[in-house]
């Protein structure tokens, strides 16, 4: 009999907006597998989850993920974190993988299901639905994704400003994650489009190091990594 491999979304960051059953999960799971940092400190999954547990009452496994665009680098690395992940399936053992946000909206876990899937198919996988930074973003500054008939869209930020504008102009709000590597173009868009007062920029939402900005306070900023922009027309 193999464990279960569940993915469980565990919110933007306040501890207190995981779901009921990504912690009942939690409890219940041997083993929580979850997104480790190459210099060793605590990934932001989690240090959301710390909070429920004691030292030791899990066994923790901290997963490498590689930071590389080389293909046979990023094959051999995945290959090998999914089979960290089999080797405690296979004793039996549930393993609870942890992701901040939701598992299934731009996250690790998608790979590792897909390849789990792939190289050992008798494993059961479950998702856990999470709350997204996006929903969090919403709620802690008060705006309104999409109401009646609007259009509201989901998109990576990156280093292309006419396809940046037109997601702006084609839709009556966007959220653009991972924001932080391209916010000086960003804020050129927003200018052309006399939308700058329009958008808002918070990082690490709800939890406790949660900063928000005004659009027009982040010239030249350096930004972490996990920032979005709300741009509501």
């Amino acid at each position: 009999m193999f464990g279960t491999l569940y993915g469980l979304g565990v919110g933007p960051g306040d501890p207190e907006l995981i779901t009921v059953k990504a912690f009942r999960k939690l409890k219940e799971s041997p083993v929580i597998a979850y997104p480790k940092k190459q210099k060793g400190s605590k990934s932001y999954a989690h240090r959301i989850i710390d909070v429920y547990f004691q030292a030791n009452e899990k066994e923790m496994l901290g997963l490498v993920f590689p930071m590389t665009k080389d293909p046979a680098t990023l094959e051999r690395k995945w290959n090998e974190t999914v089979e960290s992940v089999w080797e405690k399936l296979q004793e039996g053992k549930d393993v609870a993988f942890v992701t901040e946000g939701d598992p299934l909206l731009y996250s690790t876990f998608i790979h590792m299901m897909r390849l789990m899937q792939e190289n050992h198919p008798e494993v059961p996988i479950e998702v856990v639905p999470g709350i997204s930074s996006i929903n969090g973003a919403a709620s802690r500054l008060g705006i309104p994704l999409a109401d009646g008939d609007e259009h509201v869209a989901i998109i990576p930020a990156r280093d292309d400003y006419e396809t940046m504008k037109k997601v702006i102009v084609d839709n009556d709000c966007v959220i653009f994650i991972k924001v932080a590597k391209v916010i000086d173009l960003m804020l050129d868009v927003l200018r052309e489009l006399d939308l700058l007062h329009k958008a808002s920029v918070v990082t690490k939402v709800t939890s406790d190091e949660e900063i928000i900005w005004r659009a027009d306070e982040l010239e030249g900023a350096e930004l972490e990594y996990l920032t979005l922009m709300v741009v509501r027309k």
